[in-house]
């Protein structure tokens, strides 16, 4: 029988990464990011309050064809994690990788957590770590080939990733820094880099057009984001991430990034493996979440799977890399992917700190400590949340009308997203890009508030003649616990007088 080739390899191990992924898709619902983002999608704009465009557009295009059902969502992350694969196997090859680490490389990838838990999410994260990989490949490319068309693909791709996440600048400034410092400063004096950079400004300016027309929200967003989450990051979590987030994989990171920086083989390269220090370092500086870097550990998969072809040349040691790189992620799956449903999670991670003492992912933003890790317990409870609102709504009286209010986009999302199914009212919020669609008054006849937060609040229990509770969320393991879905009926003064008071407090506070 004729044995199969590497492209035959790869193809394979990248159905079997987009099966592995949509294999376990509804053990857990809805992500609250998965909510907002495709809310943003019944609303396309040029910008949002905490993202760039492109995820609207896509949740918009994704919606449109199949509807908004959980494994909508997760089906376009996971094909993009078998292009991935197909290619690292690509990128190992243009590093000088022939079949051995081309398919280890394509491994590596499949076992590391960020891989598994990225491409398992529906959030801008799967379309930036894409969009790192593209442009760390056709640098690769420009390197082998000096061909300047690949400066001009570089822009493209640079400009498109901007529109996904901002956070992609911080690799195009170290890149380019790189090239400047090393020998291949010549691509400078190419008009194609210049008309790279023309073309990535040209497709990023409607959003920078917007940003500036609405006042910069991302630098609200960002000094939101230092003061509630950066702020509880230390350097040593930041560093211990840095081996935690590719777990087995660092086998072949750490390797890849010495390979890159200091091996005579990888001469050529050396701008690669400096462009991903710096990105490193400068995360570190600016206390950014561990997971900010995985966008660099593909191109470091590659190189040290080039590597170890190069320096062990026995058949049976080759083959013993990828086999320990599986035996020590099946342990860890859980913690990449939700292989089990709430309860079986549950006790996965209190197994792993009885036995052993870890309290692996279960850390929150807030630096506590949970039952299950912050994106797991961010899956549970909108359900309950949609249905709860639905009974609030339904509890109206005949021919009275009423506003469903989510104090956080999680909650307004999960009536816009999940109630659809009972057509429930679009929610207002004041919170992230939800507080672009608020109306400026409510109708005169609107006598009934439905409010879903984790606490009443003086001032809302005062503005009501009649309040009752419907429910609240009981799942002890769902960061909502305890949100809870309230009635309240016939305003001691008028709704909309409520409504511009509160338009008033929270425009005051912009």
């Amino acid at each position: 029988m004729r044995s199969l080739s590497t492209g035959h390899w790869l193809l394979l191990l990248a159905v079997l990464n987009v099966a592995i992924h949509l294999l376990f898709y509804d053990n857990l619902g809805y992500h609250r990011d998965e909510l907002l983002y495709f809310s943003l999608g019944q609303h396309p704009a040029f910008g949002y309050a905490s993202v760039p465009p492109l995820i609207g557009w896509l949740s918009a295009t994704i919606s449109g064809l199949l509807g908004y059902s959980v494994f909508a969502a997760r089906l376009i992350p996971a094909l993009a994690g078998g292009f991935m694969v197909l290619l690292v196997g690509k990128m190992t090859q243009e590093l000088g990788g022939k079949s051995y680490a081309r398919i280890l490389a394509a491994i590596a990838l499949i076992c590391t957590p960020f891989s598994l838990r990225t491409y398992f999410l529906y959030q801008p994260v799967f379309l930036d770590i894409t969009f790192w990989t593209l442009l760390f490949y056709f640098t690769i490319r420009y390197l082998n080939t000096e061909n300047e068309k690949n400066l001009l693909i570089l822009g493209a791709i640079s400009g498109l990733a901007m529109l996904n996440k901002y956070l992609i600048g911080l690799l195009i400034l170290a890149l380019l820094f790189s090239l400047v410092v090393s020998k291949h400063r010549t691509a400078f004096q190419k008009k194609e880099m210049y008309w790279g950079l023309a073309v990535a400004l040209l497709i990023f300016l409607p959003n920078l057009i917007w940003q500036f027309t609405q006042g910069l929200p991302i630098v609200n967003h960002l000094q939101e984001l230092n003061q509630t989450q950066l702020v509880n990051v230390s350097y040593v979590n930041f560093l211990g991430d840095q081996l935690l987030i590719p777990f087995a994989a660092t086998l072949l990171t750490i390797p890849g990034l010495i390979y890159l920086l200091i091996f005579p083989q990888a001469r050529k390269y050396r701008v690669l493996g400096m462009t991903a220090l710096l990105v490193i370092i400068a995360l570190l500086l600016l206390r950014g979440k561990g997971y900010y870097t995985i966008g660099v550990f593909p191109v470091l998969v590659a190189a040290g799977a080039v590597f170890y072809e190069h320096i062990i040349r026995q058949k049976y040691f080759r083959w013993a890399i990828p086999t320990l790189l599986v035996i020590l992620t099946i342990p860890i799956l859980p913690i990449g992917l939700p292989i089990y449903e709430p309860e079986g999670l549950v006790s996965y991670f209190e197994r792993m700190e009885k036995d052993y003492g870890l309290d692996l992912g279960r850390r929150f933003e807030d630096g506590t400590i949970h039952s299950l890790p912050q994106d797991y317990a961010d899956m549970l409870g909108w359900e309950s949340i949609a249905s709860l609102a639905r009974q609030a709504y339904h509890a109206i009286p005949e021919g009275q009308s009423g506003i469903i209010y989510g104090e956080n986009y999680g909650q307004a999302g999960a009536v816009s997203i999940i109630g659809q199914q009972w057509d429930l009212p679009y929610p207002v919020s004041f919170n992230d890009s939800f507080y672009y669609w608020v109306p400026d008054s409510i109708p005169p006849d609107v006598q009934h508030l439905i409010y879903i937060n984790d606490e009443l609040g003086s001032d809302v229990e005062s503005a009501f003649s009649q309040i009752k509770i419907i429910g609240s969320v009981s799942d002890p393991h769902a960061r909502e616990y305890g949100t809870t879905v309230y009635l309240c009926s016939y305003p001691k003064e008028s709704l909309n007088s409520l409504w511009q008071q509160a338009l008033a407090r929270v425009n005051s506070d912009e």
